[in-house]
């Protein structure tokens, strides 16, 4: 177990109609006037805005609406979420959805202080600042990015067809209310895409160099486990009470950081080489309709078959902790195999059925699915390099070439 710190000053406020709540807990920590960020409109649709904004009013807390966060938010609109807080000297920015609502926030939260472009902060030309910086806040509806506790925050840059993410302390919100009944009304797709984030965001940081970590490869493979079987369930009746809370539980812990603590490589860095979010961002960047959740369905198999045996006991402590899979004993089970088959036979099992369960949600199984193709490839690796380098990764370090063949699979 490598050294680690674990931060996570977020007040959360968990349970059925705390929605209401929002406008007294605000009110309590002191803010008086909330920039109210949200979506492409489900959130008025559904009636939840007009409850959020009811509960600030009851409070006596000012407010302005900032709407048209999309999917993979644009630094284009963040920008104008700075100006917008600005003029309405906001001290805390509250987003009323999920993660592409919370990090616009938390990217105009960063920017409000800063000078200059706000892009710079993504593009590690400057550094994000305390002071004058207006708070965080969610109430969240769509239980996926784990933004809601997270230090990490990811923009969009369409002129660049970039997409960066920026990880600080800062990002972490100050209250988060998780009200599962907001979550009866979400589609199927968006569902399933918001559990498959989920798994990765876990599975990021399991399938790294360090370990094993037994408390904390227990947490880890305890949220996947408990994943698998609530999404099923969740999709079969939308309003599961409790099917649907423990997916949005789950999806705070797998990536406050607590699913990661100790599997780091290098001391008080986070665990993990995020080598599947690297190549899904590439996707998502360049077309940001693809669902971040989709493009991980097809891309964190597709990686795991590359790596697997970088570490393979890694990947059997996977399948066996999260899907009963054990390999077989060519001796106590008289079955003519050697060893190292019984050991890729049991890897290959744990993929498949990881595949299967996102495939089963509705997640797409191939890149072609997506409308990729493989003429995209070179345009994907030119701006990963861009992104991230000529290799990438810490369970096994990737090249270009390899990150091309890992694209190449999975077509």
């Amino acid at each position: 177990m490598n050294d680690f710190t674990f931060f996570s000053p977020t007040r959360f406020v968990f349970g059925r109609g705390v929605t209401d709540r929002i406008g007294a807990e605000l009110a309590a920590s002191g803010h008086t006037r909330a920039l109210v960020v949200y979506g492409q409109g489900s959130a008025r649709r559904t009636g939840t805005l007009d409850r959020v904004l009811a509960s600030l009013d009851a409070a006596g807390i000012a407010h302005e609406e900032f709407g048209g966060a999309r999917p993979n938010p644009s630094v284009a609109h963040v920008r104008e979420g700075i100006d917008a807080a600005r003029s309405a000297c906001s001290d805390v920015i509250l987003a009323v959805g999920g993660g592409s609502a919370i990090d616009t926030a938390k990217a105009v939260s960063l920017g409000v202080p800063y000078e200059g472009d706000v892009w710079d902060l993504f593009a590690k030309r400057a550094t994000p600042v305390a002071v004058g910086k207006p708070a965080v806040a969610c109430v969240l509806t769509i239980p996926a990015a784990g933004s809601e506790a997270s230090d990490s925050c990811v923009i969009s840059n369409d002129e660049l067809c970039l997409k960066r993410g920026l990880s600080t302390d800062l990002n972490r919100p100050e209250l988060a209310l998780m009200d599962p009944e907001l979550t009866f009304t979400l589609p199927a797709y968006q569902t399933a895409a918001g559990v498959t984030d989920m798994c990765a965001h876990v599975m990021e940081r399991y399938f790294s160099s360090e370990g094993p970590v037994p408390v904390t490869d227990s947490i880890a493979c305890g949220i996947v486990r408990s994943l698998v079987e609530e999404a099923p369930r969740a999709l079969a009746d939308p309003e599961d009470y409790d099917a649907r809370a423990n997916i949005m539980w789950a999806g705070m812990l797998a990536h406050n950081g607590l699913a990661g603590l100790g599997r780091n490589a290098k001391p008080f860095t986070r665990a993990g080489g995020w080598e599947s979010h690297a190549l899904e961002h590439e996707l998502s960047a360049h077309d940001p309709k693809i669902a971040h959740g989709a493009g991980l369905a097809v891309i964190f198999p597709a990686w795991m078959r590359y790596v697997w045996r970088a570490n393979a006991e890694r990947f059997l402590s996977f399948g066996r902790d999260v899907f009963g899979i054990e390999p077989v004993d060519p001796e106590a089970d008289a079955v003519d195999v050697t060893p190292e088959q019984a050991v890729a036979d049991a890897v290959a099992a744990t993929i498949d059925e990881l595949q299967d369960f996102f495939v089963s949600m509705g997640m797409p199984r191939t890149l072609g699915e997506l409308g990729v193709t493989a003429d995209q490839i070179p345009v994907l690796l030119a701006t990963l390099e861009q992104n991230k380098g000529r290799e990438i990764g810490d369970l096994m370090r990737l090249s270009l070439d390899d990150v091309r063949a890992i694209y190449e699979s999975a077509l």
